[in-house]
């Protein structure tokens, strides 16, 4: 089995978890070989290089995959996805988010993971939240990727539902290698993961069937590569 990691801090908890977890050594190896952005990993679990991943909610959608009610959900403010005003750039690491920008009506750079985080916690002013402008919206969460597989779906739905279940600790060293690594304080780390949520609920179910009528409505999902 092959598991793609988005090398991004809102999916810490989930890659904690499994490594304490009780999988073969193999396993978890195979994670470290094919971690990628998110838009990378939703090509190749199209070309079924992979057998599951979390994947952009707007790729999701494609026929071949099956999903899993667990993803990165934001219910109100994210961080990590963002628009600069008056620089207009795509972001090519994630669909989801550049459609989104769209939805909402924003004109603007999009960017999205840790290097966002960073640049938002300098200076915020400059910046939208993203997932706090779908909320002022749509007064619902918002899913910004969700796992979806190519095969061995009993085993991806059982270990899921397993993470929900559970309160992640991470390790203080692990967060210091963080900080070194990507720039950012450990406490906005541990701050910033108080945003995230892994369960799509009902209310998030909600979110993202709005999202992808949206993106329907307005023949965004055509532009989609995967």
């Amino acid at each position: 089995m092959t598991f793609g990691k988005i090398d991004y801090i809102n999916m810490l908890p989930f890659h904690v978890f499994l490594k304490k977890s009780r999988f073969s050594n193999s396993f978890k190896q195979s994670i470290a070989y094919k971690k990628n952005y998110p838009a990378r990993l939703n090509e190749k679990l199209k070309k079924r290089q992979i057998d599951a991943a979390y994947i952009s909610s707007i790729a999701s959608t494609h026929k071949s995959f099956r999903t899993i009610n667990s993803g990165i959900v934001a219910k109100k403010a994210v961080k990590s996805v963002i628009i600069q005003k008056g620089v207009y750039e795509k972001d090519p690491h994630s669909a989801t988010s550049n459609i989104l920008a769209k939805v909402l009506g924003l004109e603007g750079k999009v960017t999205i993971g840790d290097n966002a985080l960073k640049l938002y916690m300098e200076n915020p002013s400059r910046y939208i939240d993203l997932g706090v402008a779908w909320h002022i919206k749509e007064r619902v969460p918002f899913v910004f990727a969700r796992l979806s597989v190519n095969s061995h779906y009993s085993f991806f739905k059982k270990t899921a539902d397993k993470f929900k279940k559970q309160k992640i600790f991470i390790p203080q060293y692990i967060l210091e290698s963080y900080e070194q690594k990507r720039g950012i304080p450990k406490n906005a780390i541990k701050e910033y993961l108080k945003l995230i949520t892994y369960d799509i609920d009902t209310k998030a179910k909600v979110g993202l069937y709005r999202f992808l009528r949206a993106a329907r409505l307005l023949n965004l999902q055509n532009q989609l590569r995967l």
